[in-house]
């Protein structure tokens, strides 16, 4: 198991079709949302130099705002998986994951950042810091007693997941990259937590753009099929532009 299950207070839709008001669309226009696996890429990434100094992710505040606009993503939090899936595109192109995937999966873990009133600061900061409950193997959860890795509980006895992307510690050392430029990899800031769930899926689903291995990918991240249908439909509404 990757992430601890926070869920976003407000429930995601059910696998059957969903009919829904396109926020930006004219006074009752309806979409369908679409049904199949993988969701769809959405709107397309406007190529940006992922390797250039500093935070890159804002090179992708005129592509953002409007797409923030219609599905509530907060900006920064959107230009954070729009990043993180250019730059996969450029690395490893074989992968194919899509901004909409992230968004899908950071609208379940932590409402994009802002679960319990967390804030997002202009770095990609995440504050107060998320929190999983204690991995202490009650209620359906691994037992993983503490690593003392997590600068936020230093006398815990056991871990818990961090982060918009709610990492496990020992996950996080495995493969927790900086994304924003300031040298350092913080499952605290939702631009290295969005590139570093991209890394992590790329890894375990291989091709995401084939059902088989966007499947196995979130799955691999969160083992719960109902999780599963969650991001596929999250993602699936945000691929045409409304809320989930």
């Amino acid at each position: 198991m990757v992430t601890a299950r926070i869920r976003a207070a407000a429930a995601v839709a059910a696998a059957s079709a969903v009919l829904a008001t396109a926020a930006c669309g004219t006074f009752g226009e309806r979409v369908d949302i679409p049904q199949g696996i993988p969701p769809g890429p959405g709107a397309p990434i406007p190529y940006i130099d992922v390797n250039g100094p500093g935070r890159t992710s804002d090179l992708l505040r005129d592509w953002a705002t409007p797409i923030s606009v219609a599905t509530g993503i907060p900006v920064i939090s959107l230009q954070a998986y729009g990043n993180a899936a250019e730059a996969l595109r450029q690395r490893t192109p074989e992968c194919g994951i899509t901004w909409t995937t992230l968004a899908g999966i950071g609208f379940i873990e932590s409402k994009h950042g802002t679960y319990h009133g967390a804030t997002i600061a202009p770095d990609g900061k995440v504050s107060p810091p998320i929190r999983g409950v204690p991995l202490d193997g009650t209620n359906g959860n691994q037992e993983i007693r503490a690593t003392g890795t997590d600068p936020h509980r230093p006398n815990a006895k056991f871990d818990a997941a961090m982060g918009p992307f709610q990492f496990i510690p020992e996950t996080w050392q495995r493969f927790g990259v900086d994304a924003n430029g300031d040298g350092r990899a913080d499952p605290d800031n939702i631009d290295d937590a969005a590139m570093t769930a991209a890394r992590y899926l790329c890894v375990s689903g291989k091709d995401l753009t084939t059902a088989e291995g966007w499947e196995k990918a979130v799955m691999v991240y969160n083992q719960s099929r109902k999780y599963v249908l969650d991001v596929r439909d999250a993602a699936a509404s945000y691929s045409v532009n409304v809320q989930p």
